[in-house]
């Protein structure tokens, strides 16, 4: 209901002769397959300790499952997506939540730790790809003005994946194993897929469209490159604190194991709104939305650490991170495919590919942190400095932009 509520304050007008109701019905149906997926990503977080016991591991190997999804992203995003993106957005979503679908299943069934792996990264497959073609699909149903929204309205899945999804898949994995909730997953997955087939107009690819080689040169425009490298260290320091906050939590903050889906219900709040607020500030102006958030988002970082052995602040800390982090999304996404005109199903889903692939490299360096005996509040000083990082780039590219124009203007 949240998603159909979001996503008809959005759409407002349409384009191209689809109705304001259809519309606002196709975004709710990307939204849904978006939510399965982000669950797919995230939900793994809360069950770190149950799926380290289970498949005999350490938590810095169960870890790595949200790391190895990550990774595989990249290839799905890059070697796929350009197969896909000359045909019609509505056959290639299909086809991607079909990956997505086989890799819950295989992971739900996975009877070691390397198949576990595998099925996560049969379903990383299509996470790229779905998010890219599915925001320029989104983003072409309304005017320009609400581009930004309809795009937020797309993650929207995403954020209610954390909010509800997330907590709830901890509920359930702690009562009936976490088996159970690739299971409910794979069941999603194929509700997604009916709902896409239903209520998702047949449309044209994306038009203007350069050829592939050309395409991968768009991604090299010193714009596209600084917004994607941005997107990496931002999610990736956001994503390197919340993939081990499941242990910080128990033993640094003093929670009991019951207490954690309510945690993370509290984190994808802060994701939701932000993911909304994001989305209307982005719209208003993209770059400055950019700026602003990436210099907030590692103080917050920094103070989640300084905080956690205190329960309230903690709490709050988690809202503000997810908020923080989220509310980036928009922004980044939009000011991507702006910048890679006639490549911009491309860039999209490459920026998905950047934004899992500083997943990889937080949850890497934050895991390498704890193994190094730093401690469990280590992983918040990993983050902040990748996340200050994404801000000197931002800053950096802004700077760039306004003396180029001068530069055309003097010549």
């Amino acid at each position: 209901m949240a998603a159909a509520s979001q996503t008809s304050t959005v759409v407002g007008d349409t384009t191209g002769g689809v109705s304001r109701r259809r519309v606002a019905w196709a975004v709710f149906a990307l939204s849904v397959g978006g939510f399965g997926i982000g669950l797919t990503e995230f939900v793994i977080a809360g069950l770190l300790t149950e799926v380290a016991t289970d498949l005999d591991v350490s938590i810095t190997a169960a870890g790595q499952l949200v790391g190895g999804y990550a990774l595989a992203v990249v290839p799905g995003a890059l070697i796929i997506t350009p197969f896909l993106m000359r045909r019609p957005p509505k056959y290639a979503l299909t086809l991607l939540l079909g990956f997505f679908v086989a890799g819950n299943a295989l992971s739900a069934w996975a009877p070691s730790y390397e198949v576990m792996l595998a099925g996560r990264i049969v379903s990383a497959l299509a996470h790229g790809g779905y998010f890219g073609i599915g925001a320029v699909l989104a983003s072409s149903l309304v005017p320009e003005r609400r581009r930004a929204s309809a795009v937020a309205a797309l993650f929207a899945g995403l954020t209610i994946a954390n909010v509800l999804g997330v907590p709830a898949g901890a509920f359930v994995g702690q009562q009936f194993g976490w088996r159970m909730v690739f299971w409910i997953i794979s069941v999603l997955g194929v509700i997604a897929l009916a709902g896409l087939i239903a209520l998702v107009p047949k449309t044209d690819p994306e038009r203007d469209q350069l050829p592939v080689a050309r395409q991968f040169q768009a991604l090299a425009r010193p714009q596209v490159l600084a917004s994607l490298l941005t997107t990496a260290l931002v999610f990736g320091g956001m994503f390197g604190v919340f993939t081990y906050i499941e242990p910080l939590l128990r033993e640094v903050t003093g929670y009991p194991a019951s207490a954690i889906p309510w945690l993370l219900v509290i984190f994808g709040a802060g994701l939701f709104a932000g993911n909304i607020l994001g989305g209307r500030a982005a719209d208003r102006n993209a770059d400055n939305a950019v700026l602003i958030l990436s210099t907030l988002l590692p103080i917050v970082i920094l103070t989640l650490g300084a905080v956690s052995a205190l329960p309230i602040p903690t709490a709050i800390g988690l809202f503000l991170l997810g908020l923080v982090g989220f509310a980036t999304v928009p922004g980044l996404q939009a000011r991507v495919m702006r910048h890679a005109h006639g490549a911009a199903t491309l860039a999209s889903a490459t920026n998905i590919a950047a934004f899992n692939l500083g997943n990889t490299i937080g949850v890497s360096l934050a895991g390498a942190a704890i193994a190094a005996g730093f401690g469990l509040t280590s992983p918040t000083f990993v983050g902040a400095g990748l996340t200050a990082v994404g801000l000197a780039v931002i800053i950096t590219a802004r700077l760039t932009a306004r003396r180029k124009p001068s530069t055309s203007r003097s010549a």
